[in-house]
């Protein structure tokens, strides 16, 4: 069920619009509020999904109402309903957060349209903010040794600018973490993080992928295609296994950063955008500057802020607090309760040698899970997780 709430002082337009959107469909749940205070209190107890006001009412009128009920709940959309002499006023309450306003007396077509638009926009913002959420717990930073401690509070200092961000160590430590928890924290976080795997994509379409094509420039190009760095106009593009990219794409990223603007494969027209860059890498850029395959100018471009991610096995004491997290997101994952780690498996987890970081020991984690008793023992560790 929908729930829609009217605000509006004049009774038989109340029951006029409560009237029109029962009969419109069965599941637009309609309550009632004859002044802006009441609206509001009506507000603050229950969870609508519209709220229709009127802008002149006595007590309380529609924009104070807007106002506060944003203040409250910024979720909710609404729709103002305005006089022919309000009109200039209708106009500043879609500059206050107004979905939408209609003029008395309200269009039947007009209404039912807008009132539709308005609660599909409700439905969007909702899921949106679960995905976020969603996305947001799948990239905790989990963790209290020093190491992590520092790289948190650097996070929150640098999400806040534009600077660019080269994040470097081992495979498998989590730079992908680092990467959205400075995007999530940025004010670039309602606009799209876009990654680029550069390790995965031949060589030969990285600049197509991350620049896009025109159709024709080449035997597969059926029609024209936007690229990554357009995708994330106004967000963050993160470059991953950056150290993996050719030369020729360096060159063409290294003009992207200095002028804010990409070329298409098979266009001469340029394209501006507005991108915040980060990238990763497990390699020595440096090593890989001084044997000629990465681009020293590109590096200091990169490299404004330079974030190292520590292995594991220079963090163990952030090993129970992993298992931890690994257990229950799994146990989430599938369904079941959480499995009990005995003291001692977890001592005995942090003397092994993680080549494979923390991508290794989540696997591991749920080795155990799935072949150990109901308590993880020592034992068990031994048995199923020898090295």
């Amino acid at each position: 069920m929908s729930k829609i709430l009217i605000i509006e002082d004049e009774a038989a337009i109340r029951r006029v619009l409560s009237k029109i959107l029962s009969e419109e469909n069965e599941q637009y749940q309609v309550f009632e509020a004859e002044d802006g205070f009441q609206g509001l209190e009506k507000i603050k107890s229950e969870d609508f999904d519209l709220v229709i006001c009127d802008i002149k009412m006595p007590k309380m009128d529609g924009e104070e109402v807007l106002q506060e009920a944003k203040k409250i709940k910024p979720e909710i959309p609404f729709v103002m309903i305005s006089g022919h002499g309000d009109l200039e006023t209708a106009v500043n309450t879609m500059r206050l957060g107004a979905f939408d306003y209609i003029s008395k007396p309200p269009d039947l077509n007009r209404l039912l349209n807008t009132v539709r638009n308005a609660l599909d926009k409700k439905t969007l913002v909702v899921e949106n903010t679960r995905l976020k959420k969603k996305v947001s717990k799948n990239y905790q930073m989990i963790g209290e040794s020093e190491a992590i401690i520092q790289i948190k509070e650097m996070i929150d200092k640098v999400a806040q600018t534009d600077a660019r961000v080269l994040i470097t160590g081992p495979n498998g430590t989590g730079k992908e973490l680092v990467a959205h928890n400075l995007h999530e924290k940025s004010p670039r976080a309602d606009f799209s993080l876009i990654e680029v795997n550069c390790a995965a994509i031949p060589s030969e379409l990285i600049e197509s992928e991350l620049f896009g094509h025109v159709k024709g420039a080449f035997t597969s190009a059926v029609k024209d295609r936007a690229g990554k760095f357009e995708a994330a106009n106004k967000g963050t593009i993160f470059l991953d296994e950056i150290g993996d990219m050719s030369l020729p794409a360096q060159a063409k990223v290294l003009r992207a950063l200095q002028e804010n603007v990409i070329t298409r494969v098979g266009a001469d027209k340029d394209i501006k955008v507005d991108v915040r860059v980060i990238a990763a890498t497990n390699k020595d850029l440096r090593k890989e500057i001084e044997e000629g395959r990465f681009r020293e100018d590109l590096y200091h471009r990169l490299a404004v802020i330079l974030i190292k991610v520590p292995g594991l096995n220079d963090r163990r004491s952030d090993i129970p607090m992993l298992i931890e997290h690994f257990t229950n997101k799994i146990a989430e994952e599938n369904g079941t309760a959480p499995k009990l780690f005995s003291k001692e498996a977890i001592e005995l987890l942090q003397e092994y040698d993680w080549t494979g970081n923390i991508r290794e020991l989540r696997n591991v984690v749920e080795r155990l899970i799935i072949l150990g008793g109901k308590e993880i023992s020592k034992a068990d560790v031994q048995m199923f997780a020898s090295k």
